[in-house]
């Protein structure tokens, strides 16, 4: 397992939170193979799979069991391990092969109104540095549609222009380090000039040297969970009541292009989806307005 990790690693280029993500999951299911006594790859067989799956869903001490989509997640790095075992002569034949991971409910994705996103930057307004660097974040998470991670691994390169100040794009590494390029508009090009002129450059002075564009109060590249921080208290202090995450602000960029007349297949671009299937669920979002507008205005809806 642990040579597979490393190749997902080395060979796949897989982000270092993907190579996480593989490396619990697979300790979990080698957990699982050995409380059913099986210590080899080629002793495991279709029901130990199966029965992995079920395991996880619902434990057997009667503990809460994970959630469809988590448990369809380890699923998929368990069935990479098959496939990489028959690809190095370490076992016949992918015994996972015919798994399929349990059902998901289709969850519509969580937007917030335009005037509520207009609240929540606002709240970030101010001269103090880690206000600069808030809006800055904010702004661009907006502005783009980024992932967490991928505002989190940005470089200050990565927003620069030839002539050294914010250019009108960014350049974003998603899924398997696939690169985007995505407009900035004239408002978090703003944010992120007066944070790095005004900001960066002093919390920078707090710790060692990096090239990440966003630093926390000590200096270091700012993490994911700062990021979580950083929306919740930005919330608090809008008084918004909905429970928000980074993944709020790409939902509702999403939402708010579609709405504003914007092609399902540009936003896939944007977005950095593999498939238009996924942003399609965000079409869905914007029908069920449509649909509530008009059941509100029409005099015959009822």
């Amino acid at each position: 397992m642990e040579r597979y990790v490393r190749h997902v690693a080395l060979e796949r280029g897989r982000s270092p939170h993907t190579v996480s993500a593989y490396r619990r999951d697979l300790a979990r299911y080698a957990e699982h193979l050995r409380w059913r006594g099986i210590e080899q790859p080629g002793d495991i067989g279709e029901a130990d799979v199966s029965a992995f799956v079920a395991a996880v869903r619902a434990p057997a001490d009667g503990s809460p069991g994970v959630a469809p989509s988590t448990a369809a997640r380890m699923l998929s790095s368990a069935r990479g391990w098959h496939r990489f075992l028959v690809e190095e002569g370490l076992a016949d034949r992918d015994v996972s092969a015919e798994q399929r991971p349990p059902k998901q409910p289709r969850r519509l994705p969580k937007a917030i109104s335009i005037d509520e996103v207009e609240r929540l930057l606002e709240a970030c307004a101010g001269d103090d540095p880690l206000r600069l660097r808030d809006r800055a974040l904010l702004e661009l998470l907006y502005a783009t549609g980024a992932r967490v991670s991928e505002a989190v691994d940005l470089a200050v390169d990565d927003v620069l222009g030839d002539d050294g100040a914010v250019g009108e794009a960014v350049r974003l590494f998603g899924k398997g380090r696939k690169q985007r390029i995505v407009p900035l508009g004239r408002y978090a090009r703003e944010a992120l000039e007066a944070y790095l002129v005004r900001a960066r450059p002093l919390l920078a002075r707090q710790g060692s040297s990096t090239p990440a564009l966003f630093l926390g109060a000590r200096g270091a590249a700012l993490s994911r969970q700062s990021v979580w921080l950083v929306i919740r208290d930005a919330a608090a202090r809008a008084s918004l009541t909905a429970e928000l995450s980074p993944h709020t602000l790409r939902h509702s960029f999403a939402t708010h292009l579609l709405e504003g007349g914007a092609d399902v297949r540009v936003v896939q671009e944007l977005l950095g989806h593999a498939s238009v299937a996924t942003t399609q669920l965000y079409t869905l979002v914007t029908a069920d307005a449509v649909r509530e507008a008009w059941a509100t205005a029409h005099p015959r809806a009822l």
